[in-house]
């Protein structure tokens, strides 16, 4: 029995990483169980991935470029494309003919905007092949759901886990019913490894913060973002003994946190109480962020990590997956998210943070009240998985 893992990122991504790790340890999976799709297969030995080269398998969605091009005028005359989009899904068939299930496990493929078409497209490969599909620790932004082709694919997945409460809500609202279940995101579950500390690291006495370009490009202000994070690191130098650790998460091309985060050690290096942390896998960003004082940061699989290292935590936010995660942790999302969206000012940041740091003893002891059974009931998305698969 073989399962294929797919339309995830690469591994420079290490949210992505995460969630290959923690689901073949959720669903008890060896590495010659699995068919793992990438985009760049050479991320994943970057990072260990263990699944052996004949079973990772390069994904490479191609689109016609003349469709796109016509689409994208005729979107902006007339507010649809003209010409059904076509991919090519030849990749799928290998991993697909082998396999019992495939799960989708992008979290936030369905969090930004329109859908991409392609995650549809290879629904309907799956279905030609009879491979039952599954939607894996997803969110999903709400206002996709008008959208009635992205309601139908939604609803072509033989099971949904959602990742937070927010997306559960409105994917049953919209009639995406059929086998739907609330599981918190597979990365709660990732282990941890402790290596070697950045120098001017002190363990108990540093903030992680970690800012994504990402986060950049959705402010509604230009520059508001970064202005929310000098303020709030000028405030920890300046009125306490806490030390700065800049920590990357992603170090994709084009979409690198090493790029935000080296300008605001380029300001705060002087201080001698700010370091900037090396790339390396998630396990190792996991240990490092685990021996923080406090989080700040834009990442999803970042905070995640954070969280369920009972660190207290704020999120700079740009989508449901941060508000319902939060809100499934401490019943609300106030004073744990400050969406990027509506930064205005330059002291958001620095305002939600007063308060986590004045509430940091409260916080964290609901962190350790609720992360064990937060994280069996993570583990517990293996039951509908292995039952989809029992029943074929």
């Amino acid at each position: 029995m073989h399962f294929t893992l797919y339309a995830n990122g690469s591994s420079k991504n290490h949210g992505c990483e995460a969630i290959w790790r923690s689901t073949l340890s959720i669903l008890e999976l060896s590495e010659n169980e699995i068919f793992y799709l990438s985009p760049n297969p050479e991320d994943e030995v970057l990072y260990g991935n263990p699944v052996p080269s004949d079973r990772l398998i390069a994904a490479n969605i191609k689109r016609s470029f003349v469709v796109r091009a016509v689409n994208k005028v005729s979107s902006k005359l007339i507010g649809r494309g003209l010409i059904p989009e076509k991919f090519d899904t030849s990749f799928y068939e290998k991993p697909f003919s082998q396999s019992a299930v495939a799960l989708s496990c992008g979290g936030d493929n369905y969090c930004y905007g329109k859908a991409p078409l392609w995650l549809a497209a290879a629904n309907r490969k799956a279905a030609e092949m009879g491979v039952p599909t599954v939607l894996w620790g997803c969110s999903v932004e709400p206002s996709v759901l008008k959208d009635p082709a992205i309601v139908r694919d939604l609803q072509s997945y033989a099971l949904i886990c959602a990742r937070e409460s927010l997306t559960y809500e409105a994917l049953l609202a919209a009639g995406v019913d059929k086998n739907t279940h609330l599981y918190p995101d597979p990365a709660f579950c990732l282990g941890a490894e402790e290596g070697p500390l950045p120098e001017g690291f002190v363990p108990g006495n540093t903030v992680g913060i970690n800012v994504s370009p990402l986060i950049l490009r959705l402010e509604k202000d230009k520059g508001t973002a970064l202005s929310n994070f000098r303020a709030l690191i000028s405030h920890i130098l300046q009125n306490t003994d806490m030390h700065i650790a800049l920590i990357p998460h992603v170090v994709w091309p084009g979409n690198d946190d090493r790029k935000p985060l080296q300008l605001l050690y380029n300001e705060f290096a002087a201080s001698g109480r700010v370091c900037l942390a090396e790339d390396d896998n998630c396990l190792r960003l996991k240990g490092l962020i685990g021996r923080c004082r406090f989080f700040v940061g834009a990442r999803t699989h970042a905070t995640i990590a954070a969280y369920s290292s009972m660190v207290p935590t704020l999120v700079a936010g740009y989508s449901v997956k941060a508000r319902g995660i939060a809100k499934d942790l401490f019943g609300t999302d106030k004073h744990y998210v400050v969406p990027v969206q509506q930064m205005t000012g330059k002291n958001e940041l620095l305002e939600a943070f007063l308060w986590l740091y004045e509430n940091d003893k409260t916080v964290r002891a609901r962190l350790e009240e609720i992360m064990p059974g937060y994280k069996t009931r993570a583990a517990a998305a293996k039951e509908p998985v292995m039952q989809l698969v029992s029943g074929r």
